[in-house]
């Protein structure tokens, strides 16, 4: 269906799926900014709150540019459906992490999820790999923000045991 499009409205498509998740992601966050997250003991390489929303929106942009680079590219349907699959994949626990960590409260379980996260997102990587140089590099940077995610959730759930 999306091959009948033009390339331009499948990346606006992309686009615009990519940052609703980080949208409705930001809906479990905010409440708790100014409240329970607020009073969390953090590490010293917490960045400012200010920090996250536009970090955020450039890698919601680069992961979606480097998703509809894999669909735009790729010649051999199964696997770019396989690599395509992996990236919503890793997107659905990218969403799940900001319920887990912000809504449930858990810093444990939302470390276990990172982890697995970071587990999509690598093959995500290696799977685009396969079709678009671009495209593997342009999830690079999600990858090392993701890996600094993972610190600060692991570093949170110490500094607060009982949360």
């Amino acid at each position: 269906m999306l091959r009948r499009l033009p390339a331009w409205s499948v990346l606006i498509l992309f686009i615009a799926v990519t940052l609703g998740v980080g949208f409705f992601g930001a809906r479990a966050t905010a409440p708790a900014i100014p409240t329970w997250y607020a009073a969390l003991n953090k590490p010293e390489l917490t960045p400012p709150n200010w920090a996250f929303g536009p970090v955020w929106t450039a890698l919601y942009v680069m992961m979606a540019v480097a998703a509809w680079l894999v669909w735009r590219h790729a010649d051999e349907k199964k696997p770019r459906e396989a690599a395509l699959r992996a990236f919503w994949i890793q997107l659905a626990l990218n969403f799940t992490w900001s319920w887990i960590f912000f809504q449930a409260k858990d810093p444990g379980w939302a470390f276990v999820e990172i982890l697995v996260l970071v587990a999509a997102l690598l093959v995500t990587i290696l799977r685009f790999a396969r079709f678009s140089r671009a495209a593997a590099l342009l999830l690079l940077p999600y990858l090392v923000w993701i890996g600094y995610a993972s610190y600060l959730t692991l570093r949170i759930w110490q500094l607060n045991p009982r949360t």
